[in-house]
């Protein structure tokens, strides 16, 4: 005799619910942009002459800097789109051929220069403090995350969802701060194999995502036929 399991239930009706869909959305697509692990060659080269006190002092600020920047343009999403006359369709298919090239990068396992241009790193490394810039902004809440946080508020229709969008920004940041601050940890535990896989299947469903709000974008224009979505 076979007995229903009524945790399974439970856990399959809150996967079928839209926070958690939503939810799910949200921190996939802010986490995989903000991406602390693929951080961490560069965090280690720009701290690589500091005393462990001052790497925690920085990956805190740099951490506290993307949650505040990420939450400001959260906040202000609409206001912006309103301000500049943009609309969520336009600014999805803009948002996805930007999430694209950043997977695209990812899938070769390296950082896309929207998010560490080029002599970023060595400049950062002769910095005093380089916790705000270029370690928070563009390292960790670059384009891509702005852009993404940007086009989940375009689909806020109630308020839990910003809630939701909030919630995956601090708890982004929150492991971003552990990550950066227990680097020489997580390298070691990790190996820049294991990094490099991370990484590339990050990567990966970063595209998937890319394409699914390309396609988000074109089906609110009525370019393509809407599509029902799957229970």
């Amino acid at each position: 005799m076979i007995f229903d399991n009524p945790a399974v239930g439970v856990l399959n009706e809150i996967r079928t619910t839209p926070y958690f869909r939503f939810s799910l959305l949200a921190v996939s697509s802010i986490f995989f942009l903000v991406d602390p692990f693929a951080a961490i060659p560069s965090f280690l080269a720009i701290t690589a002459n500091v005393d462990p006190v001052r790497r925690t002092r920085m990956a805190r600020k740099g951490s506290i800097t993307c949650f505040i920047v990420l939450s400001v343009f959260a906040l202000a999403g609409k206001y912006i789109f309103r301000m500049f006359g943009i609309t969520l369709p336009a600014f999805e298919v803009a948002g996805g051929l930007i999430l694209l090239l950043i997977g695209l990068d990812m899938l070769e396992a390296k950082r896309s220069p929207t998010q560490e241009a080029s002599g970023d790193t060595e400049e950062a490394a002769h910095k005093e403090d380089a916790g705000i810039v270029p370690l928070g902004i563009p390292m960790l809440a670059g384009p891509g995350a702005i852009s993404s946080v940007m086009v989940l508020v375009g689909q806020v229709t109630t308020p839990w969802q910003m809630v939701a969008i909030l919630g995956c920004i601090a708890f982004t940041a929150a492991v971003s701060y552990f990550v950066l601050s227990g680097a020489d940890r997580v390298r070691k535990v990790m190996g820049e194999t294991g990094i490099r896989i991370l990484v590339r299947i990050m990567g990966l469903l970063l595209v998937a995502l890319a394409m699914q709000f390309f396609v988000n974008g074109l089906t609110d224009q009525g370019v393509i036929a809407h599509q029902p979505v799957a229970p």
